[in-house]
């Protein structure tokens, strides 16, 4: 045998298994050449060592392992020539050095340094939870958890790309060739094994890469907008009586139906404290006033935050805080005190403000407490998502967020339930990392960290529509954390079940009409009638060719259009807020609809766009009102609704240069889409996000 411990190089794919003795690799190595029909490298000590125990019933020992390694390059080299495009390795000399080193205490350094040098494009760690099997060869089964973990951590320690393999040998060959067919396409588009481990370990499937790659290549279409939507044209309007009539028919309905609330929360405050960040970056009161400051910088936000310091609800704890740290701090300059103020507010010693979620900031101060909008959300949530006593919550959270909001549920939630007599069941979901981007620079090449590693970012809101569709309710309504209110919750209550009464309402007639062309109990006359409902109540506008479809593929058409979820969604006049307003939207069909719209998804060089985006009278809150299931009560499949060609690019920074990457639909927009949709207009008191810090000041924020 030559002593060749030289590896050939080669295009052809490696995958090597590897793991302890009977965790499947020569199994999955056979299956895998199979589904390929290509080459597979039988382990070269099984041969050799069965030789062994065979002629003197001798076992492996030291001296076995240069041997064996030699072979084993040997024979991965031999089937290199014949194989087509993979070759799988049931053994590699990593397995042999890990074994040298276990067994034996030592490796010798030509076989270490061999072991290291040996290029895989993928190493399946083969997992433990198969039965152990004897054979002449082997050793025992125990200890074998403790031999998997130096496997795995040889692998870690000398930066492998490998993936764990669990499960059947079905089951295992099902996600290897799933795996490696990713992989391939990985290798064609120029990602490294490195790359594809990381993606694939942050649960993104690679097809969604190649499609971030795509819309970073292309861009995203512009929404077409046909008009605004306003009053009475795709916008309705209500009489304070008409609100009272629809909230009394919620009631009236509730207790038969699954109610939940669901609050899209998992934000940190950062941008809630932007300008105050910015200050304490820049500013150095060794040079400069704070006047001076503002007047540099222009920052009316500041000159606002400071007139109105002691009217924030945090004011007190944090000027307690100052006197604590600063003994001389009532006699402290004026410029020093607000300076310091903003400090401890922002330090990650003390309040940590704007590295916290907005859920748990003091929002509100009542005469014997401060409230943060996780206890007005609970308020809220008694007041009209309530059936049978219960009252169900849905927080998103950050995962590393989770203890303080349930910290803060804990402080407050029997001070809500006892008065109110009902019982508050909350849940928490975290967005999934799955539906996470990539980040590229301005011309579309990957973004590393200084490590060389893949830098991922959230996808947006628009990623909840997962988290919406594992919910099991009949009626979800839909408020974001930050807006809530600290005066006249029944005015929101009576605004919330309307949307709720008007959302039950349409539900089941859209019912009744789904039950009536399932029975077959319909007529030209009945047709013409749903119709009319369709374009009347729910705003579809039919196409022009409808009048030409045969009774049938009438009947077949209106069917599609019905069976779909329902949001009801609250608008308030537009007061300049950034965000998304109601639109009449034309689809690359030419079907037109209405939509909520942002304007980052409008074309602002178009003049006409533009001027169509200037004529909106109204604002999407975020208030909404949901039904996920259809006529049969089932849950729809939510995210077979969602416009997978709208979403947004967005620019960010890392590190100081400038990379873009890509957020799904947002939850209200594109992700809503092919939804039955009714826009109402509610009073503006239903609508006070906190934006910024600043925000806090306004009226419906401060004590009556």
């Amino acid at each position: 045998m030559e002593k060749n411990l030289r590896q050939q190089k080669t295009t052809i794919i490696k995958i090597a298994l590897f793991g302890p003795e009977s965790t499947g690799k020569t199994t999955l190595a056979k299956q895998l050449a199979a589904y390929y029909e290509t080459e597979w490298v039988p382990e070269f000590a099984r041969d050799y060592l069965q030789k062994k125990w065979e002629e003197n019933q001798h076992v492996c020992v030291a001296n076995d392992m240069m041997p064996i390694a030699y072979g084993q390059a040997a024979l991965e080299n031999e089937k290199l020539s014949s194989a087509k495009k993979y070759l799988f390795c049931d053994t590699n000399l990593m397995v042999t050095k890990v074994f040298s080193e276990v067994y034996y205490g030592f490796c010798d350094p030509l076989l270490n340094e061999a072991a290291l040098e040996h290029d895989y494009d993928l190493f399946f760690l083969t997992d433990i939870d198969v039965p152990w099997e004897k054979d002449d060869i082997r050793d025992t089964a125990e200890g074998r958890e403790t031999v998997f973990s130096v496997f795995k951590q040889t692998l870690i320690d000398t930066r492998k790309p490998f993936i764990t393999l669990s499960g059947d040998k079905e089951s295992r060959l099902a996600k290897a060739t799933k795996i490696i067919d990713a992989l391939s396409k990985a290798k064609d588009k120029g990602f490294s094994s490195e790359d594809f481990v990381e993606i694939y370990n942050h649960g993104i499937p690679f097809e969604n890469i190649l499609k971030q790659l795509k819309i970073f290549k292309s861009g995203i279409a512009k929404s077409n907008l046909i008009s605004p939507a306003t009053i009475d044209n795709g916008i309705l309007s209500l009489s304070e009586a008409d609100f009272e009539e629809k909230a009394l028919f919620f009631d009236s309905q509730k207790e038969k139906l699954k109610i939940k609330k669901f609050v899209p929360a998992s934000g940190a405050a950062t941008r809630m404290f932007k300008f105050l960040s910015a200050f304490i970056n820049d500013f150095d009161i060794q040079k400069e006033t704070i006047n001076a400051y503002i007047n540099r910088k222009k920052d009316k936000e500041l000159a606002i935050f400071i007139i109105g310091m002691d009217k924030f609800p945090f004011f007190n704890t944090v000027d307690k805080k100052l006197k604590e740290i600063y003994p001389d701090f009532e006699i402290l300059e004026r410029d020093y005190k607000n300076y310091y103020f903003i400090k401890v507010l922002l330090s990650s010693d003390y309040f940590n403000s704007a590295n916290k979620p907005k859920a748990v900031l003091p929002f509100h101060q009542y005469k014997t407490h401060i409230a943060n909008p996780i206890e007005e959300h609970l308020n809220e949530c008694v007041h009209y998502a309530t059936a049978e006593g219960s009252s169900n919550l849905h927080f998103t959270v950050s995962e590393i967020h989770q203890d303080l909001f349930e910290k803060a549920v804990d402080e407050v939630k029997e001070k809500i339930e006892k008065p109110s007599g009902t019982k508050i069941n909350i849940k928490y979901s975290y967005q999934s990392k799955s539906t996470d981007s990539i980040n590229v620079d301005l011309k579309n090449k990957l973004v590393r960290d200084k490590n060389g590693c893949l830098i991922f970012r959230p996808g947006g809101h628009g990623a909840l529509i997962e988290n919406l569709n594992n919910l099991d309710s009949d009626i979800i309504f839909i408020k974001n954390i930050d807006n809530v209110i600290q005066n006249h919750i029944d005015k929101i209550t009576l605004y919330k079940k309307a949307l709720g009464g008007i959302l039950i309402a349409i539900q089941q007639k859209v019912f009744d009409c789904l039950r009536t062309i399932e029975k077959q109990e319909i007529n030209e006359n009945s047709l013409a009638e749903i119709v009319d409902f369709l374009t009347q109540k729910l705003n579809i506008k039919m196409t022009k060719d409808f009048n030409k479809f045969t009774f049938e593929n009438k009947i077949a058409k209106i069917k599609d259009l019905l069976d779909r979820p329902i949001r009801v969604c609250g608008m308030v006049k537009n007061e300049g807020e950034p965000g998304g307003g109601p639109f009449w939207v034309m689809n690359n069909k030419g079907e037109i609809s209405l939509q909520i719209v942002e304007t980052s998804q409008v074309d602002l060089g178009n003049k006409n766009q533009v001027a169509i985006l200037e004529e909106a009278t109204h604002f999407n809150p975020v208030d909404l009102v949901c039904g996920i299931k259809n006529y049969k009560n089932e849950k729809f499949d939510l995210k077979q609704f969602v416009d997978q060609k709208s979403g947004f690019i967005v620019e960010k920074s890392i590190e100081g240069k400038s990379v873009r990457s890509y957020e799904l639909p947002g939850l209200w927009n594109g992700s809503m889409t092919n939804w039955l949709t009714v826009f109402v207009a509610v009073p503006l008191i239903t609508f006070n996000p906190v934006k910024t810090v600043n925000d806090l000041l306004k009226p419906a924020h401060q004590p009556q």
